[in-house]
């Protein structure tokens, strides 16, 4: 299996070939800017980012005492996920039917592998 290098603008696209679910994908830095997008349209690219960083937003003021880690949003045509690190966000829209437990499990891998652990292994290469 060849090394994979991260690279933050190509981590959306990343996730993207490992989930047949995922149909866009954004990367926040730490300030919260985007750093990545599947979108090719910036001014959508920058939609979803705004988008990402409102839902955790949302989650962060609920009362809790420790910041969430990851969300999950459904809607009528689909879902979100997003998971963060001190570092990094990662954000995705995804079909509805996708599995919840398995685009967290992607989202919080690709991160990992962007952080500098060791590569993804795709679900078809372990089978």
């Amino acid at each position: 299996m060849a090394a994979v290098t991260p690279n933050p603008e190509r981590t959306p696209e990343r996730l993207c070939t490992l989930s047949v679910d995922a149909r866009a994908a954004v990367l926040l830095d730490a300030a919260g800017s985007l750093a990545g997008s599947t979108e090719p349209d910036r001014a959508r690219a920058e939609e979803l980012a705004s988008l990402a960083r409102q839902l955790f937003e949302a989650v962060d003021s609920s009362g809790s005492e420790e910041p969430a880690e990851q969300v999950e949003a459904q809607v009528p045509g689909g879902a979100v996920f997003a998971s963060r690190t001190p570092r990094w966000t990662l954000a995705v829209v995804a079909r509805r039917q996708a599995l919840s437990s398995l685009m967290l499990y992607d989202l919080r891998a690709v991160l990992a592998e962007l952080e500098g652990g060791p590569p993804v292994v795709t679900r078809e290469a372990a089978t």
